[in-house]
C-alpha cells in the first residue's frame, strides 16, 4: 500500500472530504497540520507552488487537493496510485 500524508488546515472542509474519501477506501494516511506552523506552511507550499488546502501525497507523488482526489476516485485511477 501506498504512504499517503495530507497536509490540512483547521476548520476546512476540503480537508475533511479528502480526510473521510481516504477513510471510507480503507486507506492508512498520515495527516499534518500546518495551519499554525507559518514555516512548515510556506515550505509546503514552496514545494509545490499551491496555496489551498488541503495537499496530498501519494508517495512523492503530489495530487493535489480534495477534487484532484475525487476526480482520480471518479476516473478510476485512485486505486492503482494507492494499492
Amino acid at each position: 500500500m501506498a504512504k499517503v500524508t495530507v497536509y490540512t488546515v483547521a476548520w476546512c472542509g476540503f480537508c475533511t472530504r479528502a480526510l473521510r474519501l481516504l477513510s471510507s477506501k480503507g486507506v492508512e494516511f498520515q495527516e499534518v497540520g500546518v495551519g499554525e506552523e507559518p514555516k512548515s506552511r510556506a515550505a509546503l507550499i514552496g514545494r509545490t507552488g499551491h496555496r489551498t488546502f488541503p495537499q496530498i501525497f501519494i508517495d512523492d507523488l503530489f495530487v493535489g487537493g480534495s477534487d484532484e482526489l475525487s476526480s482520480l476516485e471518479r476516473s478510476g485511477r485512485l486505486d492503482a496510485l494507492l494499492f
